[in-house]
This record gives structure tokens, sequence and C-alpha cells, in this order.
């Protein structure tokens, strides 16, 4: 199941400059493994120590909220686009 993964600029240190990389798995934790084999360290920037993406982590699917759908075991299929957005933080 290929996908397109769009990577926010934080990450893409670790994707040799790319903003989008194309993935694959049946789920969005099989997505962050097949990206942690082709960029290593990327799954410690998006998953905590307990297997969860990282509450500061937003991923989308399709541009929705994997929280609103199954979380990281939201099912893909071949086209869907993935964007990992850091969530943003600050005020006035």
């Amino acid at each position: 199941m290929a996908v397109v993964v769009r990577i926010p600029t934080p990450l893409r240190s670790l994707t040799k400059g790319s903003a989008e990389v194309q993935a694959t798995g049946h789920t969005v934790i099989d997505v962050i493994g097949d990206l942690e084999r082709q960029f290593p360290g990327m799954r410690d920037r998006l998953v905590d120590d307990g297997g969860e993406i990282r509450k500061f982590v937003n991923v989308y699917v399709n541009q929705e909220d994997v929280r609103f759908l199954e979380g990281d075991k939201t099912a893909l299929k071949d086209g869907d686009e993935v964007a990992i957005v850091p969530a943003m933080a600050g005020g006035a």
C-alpha cells in the first residue's frame, strides 16, 4: 500500500530535505515503521516510549485528523496522503 507522506520542516533533516516521501503500510503505525526503516530516527520523533503517537504530533490522513478516526490503527489505501504536522503552541 503506497502512500504519500508530507514531512514537516523540522523533520526534513531525516529525509535529506524532502518535503514528501513515499511509504508503505496498511495502517498509520505501519507507515511510521516504514518511515523508520527508510529514515532512521523518524519513529522516535513521532512515537513515545509507550508506542503511541506523541501528543505534540498531529497526523492527518487525507486531511482528517487520525485522533477522530482510528488513531495509529487508521487504515490506509493506495494513494492516500498522510501529513505529519507538529502541534503549534504559543500566545501573546
